[in-house]
């Protein structure tokens, strides 16, 4: 099972940091996500700044949207998806 996100803080625009139940933590740039789709929210004010983990555990920003917390930690990590579940 893939940890828990239990703490996300906003950087520079379009990275974030988050770190994770077990320890690992680090840096993840999204800017690849922005001005496209649901994420040209992030171009309002200072939407992107409020990045929080939801009651559920995703990566949010507002209730409409947020990010699989499960992507972060793999991409954190340096691994696959294939490579994790070995």
């Amino acid at each position: 099972m893939i940890q828990q996100p239990v703490f996300v803080k906003a950087l520079e625009k379009y990275a974030i940091h988050v770190e994770f139940s077990d320890g690992v933590k680090g840096r993840v740039d999204l800017a690849h996500l922005a001005h496209q789709g649901v994420f040209r929210a992030w171009d309002n004010g200072n939407l992107f700044e409020q990045v929080h983990i939801s009651e559920d555990g995703a990566i949010a920003w507002n209730e409409n949207l947020d990010i699989c917390p499960d992507n972060v930690y793999l991409k954190i990590k340096g691994l696959s998806f294939e490579e994790w579940k070995k």
